[in-house]
């Protein structure tokens, strides 16, 4: 990464391997994952197709939900969509049955998508503050409170 100037890193789930989790839940980071974070590198995660080729045994025990919980900047992707015959809308539904997540975390997970997107800095804030922000608020506004 520091040679070649990566700017993300796709399929970033293997990064939990440089994190160990002690037994009262205490993340403690290696020298790449602290770097990774530190950087505010984009994690380009594909739960669906992380299952199905085997580099996480299920949605329910993805290190995605761990890496949210660190502050990585992670992603979600759908990877290949013909390959994996999955929607970006079936990955966040997965995250909300497997996680329990609401609208604040897909909210937080679509910020740092755009904020990781090959765009100029002031369209990429304008999307965030114009269109996902509200976008996201009016969703949380519509939904029953047990969803918000």
């Amino acid at each position: 990464m520091q040679y070649c100037g990566a700017e993300r890193l796709g399929h970033g789930v293997r990064l939990i391997e440089d994190i160990q989790v002690g037994r009262d839940g205490t993340a403690t980071l290696g020298r790449l994952a602290s770097y990774v974070r530190d950087c505010r590198i984009p994690l380009e995660i594909c739960p669906t197709s992380n299952v199905q080729t085997g580099a996480v045994e299920s949605i329910a025990k993805h290190p995605l939900k761990l890496m949210r919980k660190l502050h990585f900047r992670v992603t979600v992707n759908t990877d290949n969509r013909l390959m994996s015959q999955i929607t970006l809308t079936d990955e966040f539904a997965a995250l909300v049955r497997e996680f329990g997540y609401g609208w604040p975390d897909l909210r937080w997970l679509t910020v740092n998508a755009m904020k990781s997107a090959f765009a100029p800095f002031d369209e990429r804030l304008d999307l965030i503050n114009t269109v996902i922000k509200p976008g996201f608020d009016a969703l949380a506004a519509a939904a029953p409170a047990s969803e918000a």
